[in-house]
């Protein structure tokens, strides 16, 4: 991608004025795309994202420049230009490359060029014929495909030279219910940090026909009550409350500034007991690993909480010089176009020794979140409110019938404080995480929780 000679080049351009550490980040991503409304073909692109980001660490500061003309002749003139805004006098020094061996743990059977978009539709329409299958109601079907081969070169003045390739594939479905009055959705986006064979590990047939059960019975829910009351949040995709509320507020991205509900915490209790989180982005082909972050660290499984305890953060090499501590290979970014900084991969809170069946039974009256939709969240006080799209009452211990419009409101800390069960069953589900570096693939878990009392909102 780039020849020795030029990255050296480079980086002592980029430290000509002095500066602490320089680094490359070079990247060539293959993407496609294609997405359905109703069984038909909406749109289907292809596309190839070139270019090289140059960061260039000044004390606790960095200089970040990016383009996608790669003549040593304009890399020189970019990093000269971005080395201007150095304050320091001293002109930084270069170390010899050495080579990083990468041991990939995310075996890919089938590259996605291999498939052609006929089949790739075929299998999309299979998904939405299901969902107009199951009910009449079903008035519309959104299915989308996208794949992307990244490859990318991490070059930096400290001698690093480390290469990778990322293969991730990812679909979407949903199902929109209508009546004269009302519209529900129902939808699943697996995905997995590998090739076409993800279509080995789903159905799609009953991934439409899951979506269109799941519209169709909110469809005909009666409205969620409001008050403070005990809620069931469901494994797998339920743990983005976790991430959202509590993920954002350990990356070093926000503790380094201050701007963290948790800054300072390391050592205290933040949690339940009952309460082990873990961000791990060594898990074979999850749809958020990695073998290195985007600085050229390998990943690795970072205990957060344990036992309630906090015990560490995610740090990127930036956040980690502020506050003296070890990148934990959590620094990634969306492009070339963008810095890295402290992000999530797969973050989960860990398996306990509870039941699910207990969990229901053990609860009077409540609510059972069994799938969460979107949100916002203060990073600073950990406030957040969530919508949940599938959501059901229990009465007596049994999960009865379905509500439509619960929101759950709260504050992180305070959610990790109130988790009073925690199921020994975890799942993953996939999503998009945004920051400061830009949108990237990460995995939300979690077993079974109930948390003894939160706020829902409804609409009555």
């Amino acid at each position: 991608m780039i020849n020795r000679g030029v990255a050296r080049n480079v980086l002592e351009a980029a430290l000509s004025t002095g500066g602490d550490f320089a680094e490359l980040f070079i990247e060539n991503k293959v993407c496609n795309n294609i997405s359905m409304i109703n069984g038909v073909v909406d749109k289907s692109t292809s596309g190839v994202d070139y270019g090289i980001g140059i960061r260039i660490f000044d004390g606790f500061s960095a200089i970040y420049a990016y383009t996608n003309d790669l003549t040593e002749e304009n890399l020189i003139k970019i990093a000269s230009d971005a080395s201007k805004a150095v304050k320091k006098g001293k002109t930084g020094r270069v170390l010899d490359f050495t080579k990083k061996f990468i041991n990939s743990v995310h075996p890919i059977d089938v590259l996605p060029g291999v498939v052609t978009k006929k089949n790739i539709v075929d299998l999309l329409r299979e998904s939405s014929d299901a969902s107009f299958a199951y009910d009449k109601s079903i008035t519309q079907t959104g299915c989308s495909y996208m794949d992307e081969v990244q490859d990318i070169l991490i070059v930096n003045s400290m001698g690093l030279w480390a290469e990778d390739r990322r293969v991730r594939t990812r679909v979407s479905v949903s199902a929109v219910a209508s009546n004269q009055n009302e519209k529900q959705t129902g939808g699943f986006n697996p995905g997995a940090h590998s090739g076409h064979e993800l279509f080995n590990q789903i159905d799609m047939k009953m991934l439409g026909k899951d979506s269109a059960e799941v519209a169709t019975k909110m469809l005909n829910a009666g409205l969620c009550p409001k008050g403070r009351m005990p809620v069931i949040i469901d494994k797998g995709f339920g743990g983005v409350i976790f991430h959202e509320a509590c993920g954002h507020s350990l990356e070093a991205t926000a503790v380094a500034k201050g701007s963290s509900e948790f800054t300072g915490k390391k050592g205290r209790k933040i949690a339940s007991e009952k309460v082990t989180a873990i961000d791990d982005g060594t898990i074979s082909n999850a749809w958020g690993s990695q073998n290195i972050d985007d600085e050229g660290v390998e990943t690795q499984k970072t205990v957060l909480i344990e036992n309630g305890i906090l015990k560490s953060y995610l740090v990127d090499r930036l956040n980690g010089l502020k506050m003296n501590e070890k990148p934990t290979g959590s620094g990634r970014r969306q492009s070339y176009k963008f810095p890295p900084t402290s992000r999530m991969s797969n973050t989960y809170i860990a398996a306990g020794t509870d039941k699910e069946e207990d969990i229901i039974k053990g609860t009077e009256f409540g609510l059972y979140a069994k799938k969460m939709g979107g949100g916002s969240v203060q990073p600073a006080t950990g406030a957040f409110n969530f919508a949940v799209t599938e959501a059901y009452l229990i009465r007596d211990g049994k999960i009865t019938e379905p509500v439509r419009g619960a929101t759950l409101i709260g504050k992180g800390s305070e959610i990790l404080m109130n988790i009073d069960k925690v199921a020994d069953d975890v799942t993953h589900g996939q999503g998009m995480c945004g920051s400061i570096s830009g949108s990237i693939p990460t995995n939300v878990g979690q077993p079974m929780i109930r948390i003894s009392e939160m706020t829902v909102g409804g609409r009555r």
